[in-house]
């Protein structure tokens, strides 16, 4: 992104873009209890940037060097059973209906992940050649990837694997099969000022 502050907590329309995330959840799931995963060093800032946003008494884990790592320490908050969902804070766009979508499947097949179809053109690239790949076998992942907390606690007791890129390949991994759920494209990962930019226009 080019800054020195960490994307989460850049602005969109004056407000972080954690914050806008977050509201989205509570928004969705209003009886949901919400779990916050940041680097440690970033937790003063986060102190300083949640008074008086109705998220200031969150539970907080210190994050991991990978999202593994993050996503272990975040589950250790939680001590109850049910369904949990993993999301990244600067997807800020996801709508309502795919949170609710994705956590009610999950109640059904223990394992469900948002995803949309290609709209580009494909190549699969081996060293220095490339050739045609059919996009309807492939599909964009998204977030929140919703799991039964005993289902995903146990996939990530194994060890670490550089094969995993998200939840879904960390439980897939463990033998258990995903349900994929129609996401919605303007959910997307603010990772560039470009994304910045659009995330204005969608706000």
């Amino acid at each position: 992104m080019g800054t020195t502050i960490p994307k989460q907590f850049l602005e969109i329309k004056g407000k972080a873009i954690i914050l806008h995330t977050l509201e989205k959840f509570k928004e969705a799931l209003p009886s949901a209890e919400l779990f916050l995963v940041l680097p440690k060093d970033e937790m003063a800032r986060w102190h300083e940037l949640s008074v008086k946003t109705g998220f200031e008494k969150i539970k907080l884990a210190n994050g991991g060097s990978t999202r593994f790592e993050s996503v272990k320490a975040g589950l250790d908050l939680i001590q109850s059973d049910g369904i949990v969902g993993v999301h990244d804070a600067v997807r800020p766009f996801v709508s309502i209906h795919t949170i609710q979508k994705v956590f009610s499947e999950a109640f059904t097949s223990e394992a469900a992940i948002p995803v949309v179809e290609l709209k580009d053109s494909i190549r699969k690239v081996a060293g220095n050649t490339s050739a045609a790949a059919d996009r309807a076998n492939f599909r964009i992942v998204q977030t929140p990837q919703c799991f039964s907390v005993s289902l995903l606690k146990e996939a990530y007791r194994q060890p670490f694997n550089k094969i995993f890129t998200d939840d879904a390949s960390v439980v897939e991994a463990n033998g258990v099969a995903i349900k994929l759920v129609e996401g919605n494209y303007s959910n997307i990962k603010i990772t560039t000022v470009e994304d910045l930019k659009i995330g204005e226009l969608l706000i």
